[in-house]
């Protein structure tokens, strides 16, 4: 389960819609397979390297980017 983090102020009701977006959403691969099942398809915008272990994946979601921490 994909920990969500507001750090934008989001509408509660706009919140309450991705945290159920993202509801079941575990590892990368799960991100990617649900960015490209939204209408129109949604890929990664960029790849933010943070360190040798940790990384920022970006994807666009709505008039939002949605920032997805991978280690």
């Amino acid at each position: 389960m994909l920990a969500v983090t507001d750090s934008v102020g989001l509408a509660p009701e706009l919140l309450a819609s991705l945290k159920a977006e993202l509801e079941g959403l575990s590892i990368l691969q799960d991100v990617i397979r649900w960015g490209f099942s939204q209408s129109p398809p949604s890929d990664v915008a960029d790849v933010v390297i943070q360190d040798e272990f940790t990384h920022d994946v970006v994807l666009p979601w709505r008039h939002l980017y949605l920032v997805f921490d991978t280690t």
